[in-house]
């Protein structure tokens, strides 16, 4: 039988230097938190870019875009991706007064608190944003329409 095992961590080193968390710009409650998110102290600096937008398509070519629009996603700096809870645990991990909350809400006891509110707010927001039909400009999101200037289907 071997004895305990020494495990050095480099503490002095953050895995994530920077964020980047893709928004949906037609969301009210989505604007309204990308607003609260830009008062915060970061600990990991955000970058806030409107999902879909050509900005979003010039920085991450491979993504899936259309997915961005239903579901917040961060990026890491270093290729990491971040989806649904997943995203608003490591928005709040990023943000100084709220890391030891994130921490907890990344454990077994919090995950299913930080579920629900993120289920609470695709309620929320699905409740209170403007309903998209064909045709319909203000659902656009710029850089997202065909040859023809129409949207995609999978937009509305």
């Amino acid at each position: 039988m071997t004895g305990p095992v020494a495990v050095t961590a480099d503490r002095g080193r953050t895995p994530v230097e920077g964020l980047t968390v893709l928004y949906d710009a037609r969301c009210p409650l989505c604007v309204h938190l990308r607003h609260w998110l830009m008062k915060q102290r970061q600990l990991v600096p955000l970058d806030l870019v409107p999902a879909a937008s050509e900005e979003a398509r010039r920085r991450f070519p491979a993504l899936d875009h259309s997915a961005t629009l239903s579901e917040i996603t961060v990026i890491g700096d270093r290729g990491q991706i971040y989806r649904g809870t997943s995203a608003w645990i490591v928005c709040l991990w990023a943000l100084a007064e709220h890391r030891p909350r994130a921490h907890w809400l990344a454990t077994p006891a919090g995950l299913p608190f930080a579920r629900a509110s993120v289920l609470a707010a695709a309620k929320y927001r699905s409740l209170t944003a403007a309903p998209c039909g064909p045709g319909d400009g203000a659902c656009q999101v710029p850089g997202t329409e065909d040859q023809d200037g129409r949207l995609p289907s999978v937009l509305w």
